[in-house]
């Protein structure tokens, strides 16, 4: 009864790619026609079609890590969830399933709720996984942020290393200035701001593991004098900064926080200060994160629409100066993890079993899906507390052009 309900959803709903799908009892059907993405699936739980269909995202996810979904290649899962996302949002799913979201997208505060002790547990779940096996897919500075690939042809390296120079640009910084890191990670933002423009940085964090590697790394590169990581959360800071910078951490704060976070920002930014959030949005109207996403990898994570972030700005009494939208970036970011990823994977096995690294990489291309198809960008949000803070022209942005390696060329400095 199951298999034939699951056939009937997948004939009404996929209208666009080609799918071919074999069921637990061994039969097998094509969906879908014309052109777009391509993908074989085999499922061999029997019990998988009954979850499908009464908890897709969840079910997905589940069956790709207990092995009872399955795809002959990468490029078949990548081409199964564009096809999924695609069909979603064509509104072709069954009345059950939209009731299903709305619901979802209704009661989203609730599972957003962010008290202090709610935060430090969720954000350990993830972030205090051994960096060691986060070094596997990062660069060396471990920025687990989306990159910026001024051209085609850079590295990793050389577009992360980009990114923090177009941090910096837009920080307007200069020697001695201080600035608060919300969310600092492994601390390689905050260890290049000050070794590259002489500011004093705070880095805060509500992961024990990260904190000891950003300490630890602070010591060795000798910058614990101009360099302070702490173990505390944006709402308990009581000192004063020049400068504010958060980069992938406001998707953790819930949107039912975001008036407080404002709130805090406005609170520690000097008269004449600068901040720059940069965080994964959506060009779409307001939604919710998965369930399986919810559950697995961010628990209480939230990309926002702009409409639900301006507001809290505005309502903050802070300034929004330079609002720019990164698209294509960082789905080339996620690329290029999932390709040292793979490189990496028997590395990954002597840590994790099978089942762990199936969510990591179900994760990772559905990241990167979630970017092509289903309205996901990064937007980098200039704010400031008087309109006149930052120059009223884009051309400090604009350095010397960077090399491969994200390092400035001098020849062609038009300086």
């Amino acid at each position: 009864m199951w298999i034939r309900a699951l056939q009937a959803v997948l004939e009404r709903g996929i209208r666009e790619g080609r799918l071919h799908v074999r069921f637990p009892d061994g039969s097998a059907a094509n969906y879908g026609a014309g052109t777009g993405p391509e993908a074989q699936v085999v499922i061999t739980d029997p019990a998988l079609p009954r979850r499908i269909l009464l908890n897709p995202q969840m079910a997905l996810g589940e069956g790709y890590m207990d092995g009872g979904l399955s795809f002959p290649s990468d490029d078949d899962l990548r081409g199964f969830l564009q096809i999924a996302a695609r069909s979603a949002q064509g509104g072709r799913l069954p009345l059950p399933m939209r009731l299903a979201h709305g619901l979802r997208v209704r009661t989203k505060g609730v599972m957003q709720w962010n008290t202090l002790r709610v935060a430090r547990r969720r954000v350990q779940q993830h972030y205090d996984i051994p960096d060691a096996f986060y070094a596997l897919f990062l660069e060396d500075e471990l920025q687990y942020t989306c990159a910026y690939y001024r051209d085609d042809a850079m590295t990793l390296e050389a577009a992360q290393a980009a990114k923090m120079a177009h941090i910096a640009a837009k920080l307007c910084l200069r020697p001695g200035l201080r600035v608060l890191d919300i969310g600092c990670g492994w601390g390689g933002l905050a260890l290049y701001l000050a070794r590259q423009h002489g500011v004093h940085v705070t880095g805060i964090t509500l992961s024990p593991v990260q904190l000891e590697a950003a300490q630890a790394r602070a010591a060795v590169m000798g910058l614990s004098d101009r360099v302070a990581f702490r173990l505390q959360d944006y709402r308990d800071v009581p000192d004063r900064f020049d400068r504010v910078v958060s980069v992938g951490m406001m998707e953790h704060v819930g949107v039912p926080q975001y008036q407080a976070y404002f709130d805090k920002i406005h609170g520690v930014l000097a008269e004449d200060g600068v901040g720059l959030i940069h965080f994964i949005g959506r060009h779409t109207p307001p939604r919710v994160l998965s369930p399986w996403f919810q559950k697995y990898i961010f628990p209480g994570g939230y990309s926002p629409a702009l409409s639900e972030v301006i507001p809290r700005v505005e309502r903050a009494g802070l300034v929004v100066a330079d609002l720019e939208v990164w698209r294509g970036h960082y789905e080339r970011t996620l690329r290029d993890w999932q390709q040292r990823f793979r490189a990496n994977e028997p590395r990954v096995r002597a840590m994790f079993d099978d089942r762990f690294i199936r969510m990591w990489w179900y994760y990772l291309i559905a990241a990167e899906v979630s970017f092509t198809d289903m309205g996901m960008v990064l937007f980098q949000m200039q704010i400031a507390r008087r309109a006149d803070a930052v120059p009223r022209v884009r051309d400090y942005l604009h350095p010397a052009p960077l090399n491969h390696r994200g390092q400035s060329d001098p020849a062609s400095d038009p300086a």
